[in-house]
C-alpha cells in the first residue's frame, strides 16, 4: 500500500532575485518562504530544499532506528538526530554531503549493538535510499546510558 504526501511551491522571478513559497499540503502545517539567497547565503528566516531534505532525513532515520531497536527488544528513551546537508555550487549545483549526528539514550543496549543498529538504520531508511546519489552520507552515533 502506498501513502502519498504532497507539498507545492510557487515561484516568481528569476533564480537569483526571485522568491517562492513552499506549502506542506498534506499536513497543512504551513507555508514557508524560499529563495536562492536562503539556499546559498544567509537563511534570513527562509528555508531551502536542503533544509527540507535535512528534516526529512533526520526524521526518517530516527523512525527507522526506533523500529530496528524494537525488533531487537529495545525501546529508545530518546533519539536526537541532526542532519546537515551541504549544497555545493563550486562545480555545478549539487548536494555533496549529508552528515547525520545521533545522540541516543537506549537502556540495556551495548555500544556494539547500538552502532550496528544505527548503521542499519542509516542504510535502510527510505530517505537514505532516495538520496543514494549523494557522494557521502556519514553517521556519528553516540550512546548515552
Amino acid at each position: 500500500m502506498a501513502f502519498t504526501r504532497s507539498a507545492s511551491t510557487v515561484w516568481s522571478g528569476d533564480l537569483a532575485s526571485g522568491s517562492g513559497e513552499t506549502t506542506f499540503e498534506t499536513s497543512g502545517i504551513g507555508t514557508f518562504p524560499v529563495t536562492w539567497r536562503a539556499r546559498t547565503e544567509a537563511s534570513e528566516g527562509k528555508t531551502s530544499p536542503e533544509e527540507l531534505i535535512a528534516a526529512a532525513h533526520a526524521s526518517c532515520f530516527s523512525m527507522a532506528l526506533s523500529n530496528i531497536l524494537k525488533g531487537a527488544g529495545h525501546v529508545a528513551e530518546r533519539l536526537e538526530t541532526t542532519a546537515e546537508v551541504d549544497f555545493d555550487t563550486s562545480d555545478g549545483a549539487k548536494i555533496s554531503e549529508i552528515r547525520l549526528s545521533l545522540n541516543a539514550t537506549v537502556p540495556g543496549l551495548t555500544e556494539e549493538e547500538f552502532q550496528t543498529h544505527a548503521q542499519a538504520a542509516k542504510v535502510g531508511c527510505p530517505v537514505s535510499a532516495a538520496l543514494a546519489a549523494v557522494p557521502s552520507i556519514t553517521l556519528d552515533a553516540r550512546l548515552s546510558q
